[in-house]
C-alpha cells in the first residue's frame, strides 16, 4: 500500500494548505467584532476621562484667579518688623536679591532697604510713584532720585535675566 505523502514536496504543499486554512478560519470568524468593540469602549472610556480631566482644570484655574485677584500688594514699603509673620522670606534669610547691582543702591542703602522691608526686585520693580516718594523720604535721598536712576527699570532688567541689556543701559 502506497502514502499519500512520501515527497517532502509534497509534506510541504501539506503544510501550507493547513496554515492557509487556518489563517483562512481565523479571518472568516467572528471574534474580530468583539475586539473592535472593546477598543471603541476604550475610546469612549478614555475621551470622557480627558474631558472630566479638562473641566476639573478649568475649574482649579479659575479658583486660582480668583485667589490671586483677591491678593493685594501693600501701599507702601513696610519695615520687615511690621510685616506680617516679621517678614519671613525664607529659611536663613533666602529669598533675597542682589539689590546693590542697581546702578544707585550701594550696600549700605541696600542694607537700610533690607530693614525696610525690600529684598527683592520685584518688589522694587512694582513700586508705584507714591511708594517711590515715601521710600525716598525713609532712605533721606533727594526727591526723585529714584526715577532719575531708574530703579524699577533696572530691577525688571535684573529680574528678567537681562543682565547684558542692564549692563548696556546702565553700566
Amino acid at each position: 500500500m502506497a502514502l499519500p505523502f512520501e515527497t517532502a514536496t509534497q509534506f510541504a504543499a501539506l503544510g501550507l494548505t493547513l496554515v492557509g486554512g487556518w489563517f483562512l478560519g481565523l479571518a472568516s470568524r467572528s471574534g474580530g467584532t468583539k475586539w473592535r468593540e472593546r477598543y471603541q469602549d476604550e475610546e469612549l472610556e478614555h475621551a470622557r476621562y480627558r474631558d472630566e480631566a479638562e473641566g476639573r482644570l478649568h475649574a482649579l484655574q479659575a479658583e486660582l484667579k480668583a485667589a490671586r485677584s483677591q491678593v493685594s500688594a501693600p501701599a507702601a514699603p513696610v519695615a520687615a518688623d511690621e510685616a506680617p509673620g516679621g517678614g519671613w522670606r525664607g529659611w536663613f534669610g533666602w529669598g533675597r536679591d542682589n539689590l546693590a547691582r542697581v546702578k544707585g543702591i550701594d550696600e549700605a542703602r541696600e542694607k537700610r532697604l533690607n530693614e525696610l522691608g525690600i529684598k527683592t526686585y520685584r518688589e522694587i520693580e512694582k513700586m508705584a510713584p507714591d511708594d517711590e516718594a515715601a521710600l525716598e523720604q525713609r532712605l533721606g535721598v533727594p526727591a526723585g532720585t529714584i526715577a532719575e536712576q531708574g530703579w524699577r527699570e533696572q530691577a525688571a532688567l535684573l529680574r528678567a535675566g537681562n543682565e547684558r541689556e542692564h549692563a548696556e543701559k546702565f553700566g
